[in-house]
C-alpha cells in the first residue's frame, strides 16, 4: 500500500534498523525509542491490525515475538519487557498496519507510563542497537 508507511518500510523505500527479517516478518527499532531497544514486529502483509488479520499472518507474527524479546532483552540487558499491541485509535493506533510493541523496561523507570514520543532519533545510535539485537537473533 503506498501511504502506508511500514509497507514503505518494507520496501526499502523508507529506511529503518533492522533487527530481524524474513520472508514473512520484518522487526525494526522504533525510531521514537520510548526506552532503548523498543522495536516493532510487522507483517509483511498489509493489514490493518490484529482484528483484521487471518490465522495464518498472526500465527508467522506472534511466533517470532519470544525470539525478537529474549534478543532485546540480552542485547540491552532489560530484566523485563512489554509487548503491546493497540487496535484502532480509539485504543492508540496511529500507524494502521498491524505491528506488535516491544519496549524493554529497565530498573527505575518501572511504574512509569509509556509515552510514545515524535523527536528526531539519532540513526547512528540506533544502527549501532539494532546490530546488537540483530546479532542476538541471529539475523
Amino acid at each position: 500500500m503506498a501511504d502506508c508507511i511500514f509497507c514503505n518500510i518494507i520496501s526499502g523505500d523508507i529506511p529503518s534498523c533492522k533487527v530481524y527479517e524474513d520472508q514473512e516478518v520484518l522487526a525494526f527499532l522504533d525510531i521514537s525509542q520510548t526506552t532503548p531497544g523498543h522495536t516493532l514486529v510487522i507483517p509483511k502483509e498489509h493489514v490493518r491490525n490484529v482484528l483484521e488479520m487471518s490465522e495464518s499472518t498472526a500465527s508467522s507474527l506472534f511466533k517470532r515475538i519470544p525470539k525478537i524479546a529474549r534478543a532485546i532483552q540480552k542485547s540491552t540487558n532489560a530484566p523485563a519487557m512489554n509487548i503491546i499491541n493497540n487496535n484502532e485509535s480509539i485504543a492508540g493506533q496511529t500507524v494502521f498496519h498491524a505491528h506488535i510493541h516491544l519496549v524493554p523496561r529497565y530498573s527505575g523507570n518501572d511504574g512509569i507510563n509509556i509515552t510514545y514520543t515524535t523527536n528526531e532519533p539519532n540513526f547512528e545510535v540506533l544502527g549501532k542497537m539494532a546490530e546488537q539485537i540483530a546479532q542476538e537473533v541471529n539475523l
